[in-house]
């Protein structure tokens, strides 16, 4: 028997999807897409996940304000997510974090938001769903700072080293792996999805980004999350199933679903 995935980062909000965003979803079941979760990036954004999650029972929204769009953030804006998330299908604040790749938002505001975020997670009692590109010294470095017990969340699209994973993990986070570990050339990806402990490990496929092989260059949508299942398996030699079986279990255990 086949097993169905979870797709634990998405974004089926994302206009994108707005020509066929009703017929994709309902096929998600069919294509062994059986959760996913959505994250918020802004205001608006974090609003219309919200939404979608309260009009499928499998699909879960986080809140949040992505690094790019911190400039705009504001105590306001704070207490608007506070409130977002009282809705029972939101269920993380995300995702948030540091992006030193594009500098949409100055670097300073970057990290004075991601603070603020870790702190209303923490306040709420909820995991957090991270970004980080380019930043993860930075990124580490705050985490730490910030940390408290019961701290816990996810890695998202994990782009750095094996051994900033692993102190990832100890912190009490999950490694979450996407289209790029499918990719040829992304070795480090490759070594991640040896190494990390199969019991912190998710999949995702970050729709409509990062599109896994083989199907490069066009829009990335939850089905194609067993791509980085069946990756992850044969990087590790075990069955696709077992891939699957044990990132649901994880995704419901962080979660407590």
């Amino acid at each position: 028997m086949e097993n169905k995935f979870i797709d634990s980062h998405a974004h089926l909000d994302d206009e994108r999807f707005d020509a066929d965003r009703e017929e994709l979803i309902n096929s998600l079941y069919e294509n062994r897409v059986e959760t996913v979760l959505n994250p918020g990036a802004d205001l608006n954004t974090s609003k219309s996940a919200v939404a979608l999650a309260d009009k499928y029972p499998f699909i879960y929204a986080a809140v949040g304000c992505h690094p790019h769009d911190s400039k705009y953030m504001n105590d306001d804006t704070m207490n608007i997510f506070r409130e977002l998330a009282k809705d029972k299908k939101v269920i993380g604040i995300g995702e948030i974090g540091l992006d030193y790749y594009y500098d949409n938002s100055d670097r300073e505001t970057q990290k004075k938001w991601f603070r603020e975020q870790i702190r209303l997670a923490k306040e709420l009692d909820l995991p957090y769903i991270v970004h980080d590109r380019d930043a993860h010294e930075d990124v580490f470095r705050i985490m730490k700072e910030e940390h408290y017990s019961g701290t816990r969340g996810i890695l998202h699209c994990y782009s750095s080293s094996v051994e900033m994973a692993k102190e990832f993990v100890r912190l009490g986070f999950y490694i979450s792996l996407g289209g790029p570990v499918t990719f040829k050339k992304a070795r480090t990806p490759k070594l991640v999805a040896k190494e990390v402990p199969i019991d912190r490990l998710l999949i995702e496929t970050d729709c409509p980004y990062l599109t896994p092989e083989p199907f490069r260059g066009k829009r990335n949508e939850p089905k194609y999350v067993r791509y980085v299942a069946e990756e992850i398996a044969r990087i590790r030699e075990v069955d696709v199933n077992e891939i699957a079986e044990v990132t649901k279990l994880n995704f419901k255990r962080l979660f407590n679903l």
